[in-house]
């Protein structure tokens, strides 16, 4: 299986347990790695044939910008279903960081990586 990485997606959202991150929000970033056979699309020079990245970006942006979550494993499943949307796309690792999370002690981010695939 081949791989179509995105990295560093970046996008506001209002997810989060206490009432201040639902409030204010905060910027979250997704990477994505995308598993397909990218043979067809590469045989015959054709975006049909592969997953429009460019289009899963935008998906992506607005998941994490929409509807609110507690959890950023949550966020990470919408996202994941959004990707296996694409026919072409088997599976998908996503992986949300949360680099403004309200820990009380310093850190430098916090993450959450889910892999899911068609079953």
């Amino acid at each position: 299986m081949d791989r179509v990485a995105l990295r560093g997606l970046r996008a506001r959202g209002h997810h989060g347990v206490f009432p201040k991150e639902r409030e204010e929000g905060q910027t979250f970033i997704v990477d994505l790695v995308l598993g397909l056979d990218t043979r067809p699309a590469a045989a015959d020079d054709d975006l049909t044939k592969t997953v429009h990245y460019g289009i899963v970006a935008e998906e992506v942006v607005a998941v994490v910008q929409g509807e609110p979550v507690d959890l950023i494993e949550t966020l990470a499943e919408r996202i994941a279903q959004v990707c296996l949307k694409h026919d072409v796309v088997r599976e998908v690792e996503v992986c949300v960081h949360k680099p403004d999370a309200p820990i009380t002690v310093p850190f430098d981010d916090v993450t959450v990586t889910i892999t899911r695939s068609r079953v």
